[in-house]
């Protein structure tokens, strides 16, 4: 074991950061769709929230896998038959966008729960006031849901970290995807993947931690 990692520390590293990287970027998009989709669910449009829910449910019932392989390879033939023959996804844009839209959904849950849970009293009280609906909404509701939501979007971002590994079908250079090369070019593979468990336990223990803490911290304000 120390032998691989005397070898091979500094591309477990890198694609460590490869792999955080990527669910950053993921998550970053996943709470953009996660807020909008969940505004529609909370609308009192019936079309929003149709269409909401459909996507959920739709994105949701799909296997991130299946997403991946759809967004990075089923895209581009599609794009080339309409006659751009030179598109093509790179893996961290294709990987981005299927694990934004997996976890938009399930930020769409967090966020509609969220903002649920906050009494309608306030809506009631801020439109009393004379402020409009997207107001009320963006300047009473949503920074007192984003509160309550704080735990359960670190826990989506550990979900989502884990599902990195899925995308190193599509040849994205995370971590699962260097213990695979790793483990092909020494022929260890108990080693190599007791090392790559270890990285991924680290990291998530260390995000449980905080999402343990600040989930304290806010009981304690709140009290």
């Amino acid at each position: 074991m120390l032998s691989i990692i005397q070898v091979y520390w500094s591309m477990l590293l890198q694609s460590l950061g490869y792999t955080l990287l990527l669910t950053l970027f993921a998550l970053f998009f996943a709470m953009i769709i996660g807020l909008i989709f969940a505004l529609m669910n909370v609308s009192h449009s019936k079309v929003l929230n149709i269409l909401g829910t459909v996507y959920v449910d739709a994105v949701r019932g799909v296997p991130l896998i299946v997403l991946a392989f759809f967004i990075y390879f089923g895209v581009p033939q599609a794009v080339k038959m309409l006659g751009v023959q030179t598109f093509r996804l790179p893996a961290l844009q294709a990987g981005t966008i299927a694990l934004a839209m997996n976890c938009g959904a399930y930020m769409a849950e967090i966020f509609r729960a969220g903002i649920q849970s906050i009494d309608k009293g306030q809506m009631e009280a801020a439109r009393s006031l004379g402020l409009p609906y997207s107001i009320s909404m963006r300047r009473v509701i949503l920074p007192q849901a984003f509160r309550v939501m704080i735990p359960s979007v670190i826990n989506q971002f550990i979900i989502t970290l884990k599902d990195t590994s899925i995308l190193s079908v599509i040849g994205y250079p995370e971590l699962t995807n260097m213990g695979k090369t790793i483990s092909g070019n020494t022929f260890k593979s108990l080693q190599t993947w007791a090392i790559i468990g270890i990285l991924y336990m680290v990291v998530i223990i260390t995000l449980s931690k905080i999402a343990k803490n600040i989930e304290r911290r806010l009981k304690k304000d709140g009290q």
